[in-house]
């Protein structure tokens, strides 16, 4: 059977009043029951000396000086509390014995003992025992049923809910304290009010630039990371490029060298024998400057080699390795090429390396002209090369020859990084290369 319209409404609305009342009561119950604190914050070192030589055989090796003062005010509260209460009580004539007037001291001063590391009992405690201790004082207090010390205890024991506890227990300990107050005394609830708000408010503060603060060092941790591992993968982009730069320069002369060798000796045991030992000395300058640019790698013990990256003074040797496997290449350098930032000397280095390569590979037996010159604070290296010669079965025997591929982008991005130009393209019958790079301080 299905129920009737305003029955279904009825149900919808009795829902709602008990979702809102959950909502409303959940406060409440955590504030009383469930609630429980952030754990404490790590103190600071100034905060927590160690303990002195001299009394060595404590079981605790640091003092807690934040909790040696709650605890020093405690016993300064509980012993003026108490001084205050048996004037007051001698003074009106009261009966209550020597242990009742304790009690209603300690109720006033006690749960502040607790805030340090039980925030949300301190409070609990200070919620019950004040109400237990006003009965006590109330018998001779007229004016007021507490004393002094009771409500600078618990502004105090409010103050670290607030900057422990989620924002809804702190909401829930404000209204509870306002009620208590509106109970035990009237007349000072609206005082009562303005007190515990401030505390509230200022506590709350503290705990919201706390979190922001922690927000603010874990973002930065993470950003650490990032950079780390940006700078992780710019090193090993930079690895891949000098490899690549290394073993395509040294593979192609010793592509080149290993066909051209058996012709040239032509039969010819000693020629044959001094052409591979010219390809097994390549074989070992590529290997020994892979093992160069590698040695970044640390290896487990730590180790690694610092042997110095080449520069424009290997020019002479790199471009008599060009001519010995066929090509006919001119150097010319202009200016003072002495000195130049590491970076500028290696990225023009690396440049002529990876043209000389490419005409090797797509342009063999071409003239090639190699001109590095210094204008100002512009490093400019110039490669040009012709079309060389190809077998007819070749790929690229007809048209201009391909020099696309990795190493121009390797050449793109080292000149990028310098903040410089680069130009690559076909000329007439040949390729050319023409990178200009800054010579600063920073390079």
């Amino acid at each position: 059977m299905t129920p009737s319209p305003v029955r279904q409404s009825l149900v919808r609305r009795a829902r709602r009043v008990r979702e809102t009342a959950v909502r409303l009561a959940r406060p409440l119950t955590e504030a009383l029951v469930t609630g429980t604190p952030d754990p404490a914050r790590p103190r600071s070192r100034r905060l927590t000396p160690r303990v002195p030589r001299a009394l060595g055989l404590l079981p605790f090796q640091r003092i807690d000086l934040v909790l040696l003062g709650d605890l020093a005010l405690t016993c300064i509260l509980f012993g003026g509390g108490l001084s205050y209460l048996q004037t007051e009580a001698a003074a009106a004539h009261s009966l209550l014995d020597q242990e009742g007037l304790m009690f209603a001291a300690l109720a006033f001063s006690l749960p502040l003992a607790l805030r340090n590391r039980w925030p949300l009992a301190a409070w609990r405690s200070a919620f019950l025992l004040l109400p237990l201790g006003t009965v006590v004082s109330r018998q001779f207090l007229h004016e007021v049923p507490y004393t002094a010390t009771g409500p600078i205890m618990y502004t105090l024991v409010v103050y670290a809910v607030a900057v422990r506890c989620e924002r809804h227990i702190t909401v829930g300990v404000w209204i509870l304290s306002v009620l208590s107050a509106w109970v035990i005394h009237p007349a000072s609830t609206v005082l009562v009010t303005g007190v515990v708000t401030v505390s509230v408010l200022f506590g709350h503060n503290v705990r919201a630039r706390r979190l922001a603060a922690g927000l603010l060092a874990r973002e930065e941790r993470r950003s650490e990371r990032a950079q780390a591992a940006q700078a992780a993968l710019e090193e090993r982009a930079r690895i891949a490029r000098e490899l690549h730069d290394v073993v395509a320069h040294h593979m192609s002369v010793i592509a080149i060298q290993a066909e051209a060798v058996p012709l040239q000796a032509a039969g010819d045991a000693r020629r044959l024998e001094e052409g591979l030992k010219e390809i097994r000395a390549l074989s070992l300058a590529a290997m020994t400057e892979m093992r160069r640019v590698l040695g970044v790698l640390r290896e487990e013990d730590g180790s690694t080699d610092t042997a110095p990256q080449p520069g424009l003074g290997r020019l002479e040797e790199l471009v008599d390795t060009a001519r010995s496997a066929g090509l006919d290449v001119t150097l010319k350098l202009v200016g003072d090429l002495i000195g130049l930032p590491t970076a500028v000397s290696l990225s023009a280095y690396r440049i002529a390396q990876e043209s000389l390569s490419n005409a090797m590979r797509h342009a063999p037996g071409s003239t090639v002209s190699l001109k590095i010159a210094r204008y100002g604070a512009e490093l400019h290296v110039q490669v040009t090369n012709s079309a060389g010669y190809r077998s007819p079965e070749s790929p690229e025997s007809s048209g201009q020859p391909r020099h696309m591929g990795h190493g121009l982008i390797g050449m793109r991005e080292r000149v990028a990084v310098l903040g410089g130009r680069l130009w690559v393209g076909p000329t007439g019958t040949g390729f050319a290369v023409t990178a200009i790079l800054p010579i600063t301080e920073d390079s």
